[in-house]
């Protein structure tokens, strides 16, 4: 069987080569020669065949150079997924951020209730005392009040039956020196601690009525309402230390002038007057001449 070269020249059309046999000398072997036409229709189909060769082979050359362009876009996809798991990380820190806030308010929620339910449960205590203080003061202050109405009352009795003496002009003597000494110092100042001469406190005023007629009176009300023999309201007479209080612990002391009335140093706003009994009725009374 022949074979058939085809040579290809890229510049020039391509021209069929076909060897001659070896009985191609014998007349009678010789193949009979093919029209002009026939050839040409040969090289046609050549030429067709190698350039769908040439095709296919750049067709595969572009499919061979695909695989590289995606390989060029597989950055882009990477940066674009890290892009994603960053934000995804942002999102679920800032979560985590938000719950532990979320906890701390909570936390301090609970804390500032148990607080306030503390400091409630103490004012309540708080004011569960004052309020026993108080009732306790008012008591007190009723006591207090019944007993200068019982006094108030002794006074006004003794008075209208005639027990109790009311005139000045028995006193004689050193009684008399201290009435006239107390009367004196009416309209002075009362100064806390004070005796004299400007100004004195209600015992410093009843230490020197006494001390001026050689008689030594302790400084303070409390030891003056037990510095002599206790006496009652209903027989005093001129000279008589009355005092304010229990005796032993009196808080405020004067001298009996006789006629229902007494001298003291009573506050700051009145200092030394002369009042009645009924003014303020004293809870009992010393007589030391």
């Amino acid at each position: 069987m022949a074979q058939h070269t085809f040579l290809v020249d890229m510049k020039e059309p391509l021209v069929p080569v076909i060897p001659m046999s070896h009985t191609a000398h014998i007349r009678s072997h010789r193949k009979p020669r093919r029209s002009a036409s026939t050839l040409a229709m040969r090289a046609g189909v050549a030429g067709g065949v190698l350039s769908t060769l040439a095709v296919a082979g750049a067709s595969g050359s572009a499919n061979a150079a695909e695989p590289v362009t995606q390989t060029l876009e597989l950055p882009t996809l990477t940066a674009d997924l890290a892009a994603q798991a960053a934000q995804s990380a942002d999102a679920t820190q800032q979560a985590a951020a938000n719950y532990q806030l979320q906890a701390e308010r909570d936390t301090a929620a609970a804390n500032a209730a148990k607080q306030a339910k503390a400091d409630l449960a103490d004012a309540k205590q708080k004011a569960a005392e004052a309020k026993k203080k108080a009732e306790e003061a008012a008591r007190k202050a009723a006591a207090a009040r019944a007993s200068r109405s019982t006094a108030r009352t002794t006074l006004s009795t003794s008075s209208d039956s005639g027990s109790t003496s009311t005139s000045t002009s028995t006193a004689t003597g050193s009684v008399a020196s201290v009435i006239s000494f107390v009367k004196a110092q009416i309209g002075k100042s009362y100064v806390l601690g004070a005796s004299g001469p400007s100004a004195y406190d209600c015992s410093g005023l009843v230490q020197s009525a006494f001390k001026q007629i050689g008689v030594s009176l302790p400084r303070v009300s409390q030891d003056q309402s037990t510095a002599g023999t206790q006496v009652s309201l209903s027989n005093l007479q001129p000279g008589d230390v009355l005092y304010w209080g229990s005796a032993g612990s009196a808080y405020h002391v004067a001298v009996y002038v006789g006629d229902g009335m007494f001298v003291g140093a009573q506050n700051p706003s009145t200092g030394i007057v002369e009042k009645p009994l009924s003014y303020d009725p004293p809870t009992g009374a010393v007589r030391v001449l």
